[in-house]
Parts: structure tokens; sequence; C-alpha cells
């Protein structure tokens, strides 16, 4: 009885999935979204289909479960990419390698059984737990109100629900008792089943410029009377300016509620002056704006030509040179080593063709 009822509700969350499905592909969804979204999806059916008691081993074909097993992969993907904090393509490739290999070991090397199911199932923890930190604990920097909600809610739910069944499994595995539990798969389902329905209809209801715009506004932080300020805002605006051009974004650790104090404002309302105003929608691209901008003067300075770009890195309140480099890039689309050698060569070139 209780696995009749468990398969009829995996046959409602299935065609929940596929209804999701159809609306974000026809949506104007931005491809770095849609693609793990859909792919999440289809990871969550092909899931329930592989684990179903009443399917027995008939649907546990290796492809298939190549597919559920990618469902934290996917959505840690989903996650970063809407939180744009996308990974490195090399850390995406190696997640990705990681994956296969347990699924390789776990499906095709008999022997090895054990040793593939755990890897995949731990590996499944570690990219739960990074979007738990880059979620929840770097929700700080970002400006974009209804985001920093879902920053909320989204990892922890995906925590509760994929690193409840992965434990779950996990248990069945060491105990050998897998399937004895059909109360559990029941529950299991359920959850799913509302996961799926709560986090497609938040989603399906939220901003649309979470979801499709990726690019941010070109700020103007230097004329306020280019921006449709207020007449409090333009004060504060004004006062931000000061700030910046005081040197405030050299502080280490610098955060929105520490500059927010600084300028003895309440901070929603410098959240919502650097985003909605300024067209920042991560306060680290706001504080790298600045900082990046010193740094490219101090890289093309004949003055200080032989200071380390640590040093400069340092000075303006990063914590580390992999860290500058990476805003560097981002900024510039260099490194600052070659945008200093680049910087006089130029020079160079024009000093020759002046002479």
């Amino acid at each position: 009885m209780i696995q009749d009822i468990d398969f009829l509700i995996r046959l409602i969350t299935i065609g929940a999935g596929l209804m999701l499905i159809a609306q974000f592909v026809a949506g104007e969804v931005r491809d770095a979204i849609k693609v793990p979204l859909v792919a999440m999806i289809v990871g969550v059916i092909f899931y329930l289909i592989n684990s179903a008691p009443v399917l027995a081993d008939s649907a546990r074909d290796p492809w298939i479960d190549l597919i559920s097993i990618s469902v934290p992969f996917s959505i840690w993907l989903f996650a970063r990419n809407l939180f744009e904090r996308t990974p490195d393509r090399r850390i995406t490739l190696g997640v990705a390698a990681a994956l296969l290999a347990g699924w390789f070991l776990g499906n095709f090397v008999p022997a090895t059984w054990p040793l593939g199911f755990f890897w995949i199932h731990l590996a499944a923890l570690v990219l739960i737990g990074d979007l738990l930190r880059v979620g929840v604990f770097e929700r700080e920097d970002d400006l974009v109100e209804q985001r920093r909600t879902v920053r909320l809610w989204l990892p922890l739910l995906v925590a509760a629900q994929a690193g409840g069944v992965i434990l779950f499994e996990m248990f069945e595995a060491i105990t050998g008792s897998r399937g004895g539990y059909p109360v559990m798969q029941l529950i299991n389902t359920l959850l799913i089943l509302a996961l799926m329905l709560f986090a497609g209809l938040a989603l399906l209801r939220t901003d649309p410029q979470l979801l499709v715009e990726t690019e941010e506004a070109v700020p103007h932080p230097d004329e306020p009377r280019q921006l449709d300020l207020s007449p409090s805002e333009s004060v504060l605006h004004d006062r931000l300016i000061a700030a910046m051009a005081a040197g405030a974004y050299r502080e280490p650790g610098l955060t929105i509620a520490g500059l927010a104090e600084q300028l003895d404002t309440p901070e929603h309302r410098l959240r919502s002056l650097i985003n909605r105003r300024m067209g920042y929608r991560n306060f680290s691209a706001f504080l790298n704006h600045h900082r990046i901008g010193e740094a490219r003067e101090k890289l093309a300075s004949r003055d200080e030509v032989d200071l380390p770009v640590l040093t400069i890195a340092m000075d303006l309140g990063y914590n580390s040179l992999p860290t500058f480099n990476r805003a560097f890039r981002g900024e510039t689309g260099t490194t600052p080593s070659d945008f200093r050698r680049l910087a006089f060569a130029e020079n160079g070139v024009s000093d020759a063709e002046q002479f």
C-alpha cells in the first residue's frame, strides 16, 4: 500500500517537473541559469525513477543512474550562476570529472562499488556545503534585495532535502537495508514534491531581473546629476563619493555594514543607493571599481614601477594576491603584471614617436 502511494506521488512529481521544464525552456531565462536548472529537474525525475521501490532493480540502468547523480552538481551550478558566483571553469570540470569517476567505479568496476558509491555521495555533500557557504555566508555582499531572500531559503532547503537524501542513502548502504524503509521512501518522495513545487513557484514569481538580466548597469558614481536621486539620496550619494575619494575603499575587509556605519546611515538606504541608483549588484563590484581604478594608475605610474604587485594589492585592501588578480582580471581582462608591461610598452612607443 505504501509503495503504491509512493509510486503515485512520484508520477505526480515527475509531471510537475515536466511542466516546470516547459515553463523555463519557453521563457527568457538566461542560458547560464536555464541549462543547469533544466538539468537539475531532469536529474530529479531520473532519480525518482531510479530509486522507485516498485520498479525494484529494473529501472536502475547505469545511464539513468548517471543522470540522477548529477542533481547536486546541477543545483550547485544553478545556484552559483544565480548568485553571480560562477565557479572557475577548471573547478567545474574537476567536479564533473570526480562525479563521473565515482559513477564509473560504482557501475562498471563491481569490486570497487562501495568506493564509487561513497565517492559520489561525499562529493555531493561537498557541493552542498559550498552552496551553503556561497548562498548564506556571502549574502552580505549581495545588493539585490530579492536575491538576498533567495540566498536564505534556497541553500537551506537544498541542504535539508538533498543532504538528507544523501545521508539516508549512505545509511542504507552501510546497513545493507536498501529499500527496507518504505515509509522513509514515501517521506522522501513527498519532500521532493514539496521542494519542487515550492522552488518552482518561488522562482516563477521572482523578479525577472534575477533570471534574465546578466550584465550590471553601467555605473555613474561621480555624477549625481546623471542619477535619478531624491534629495536625501543626493546627500547620501555626495557623502559616499567623498568617502571613496578619501580612500575608504582601501580598508581591508570593508563590508557594506561597516561603510554604512562610517556614513552614519541605515544599511538598507546605502544598499538601495548603490544597487538601484548606481547600478551595482554586489558590494564587492562597487569596491573593485574604485580599487582597480587606483591599481591601474599605480601600475602605469613610472614613479611606482618598482612597487611590487603584492604591495599594491595589500594597500588597496585585498587580503591576498590571488584575490586581487581575480578582481583585476574581471575588471580589465588581463593580469596586473601584464597590464603594467603593456602600459609601459605603449608609453615607450609614444615616446619614440614623439622623438
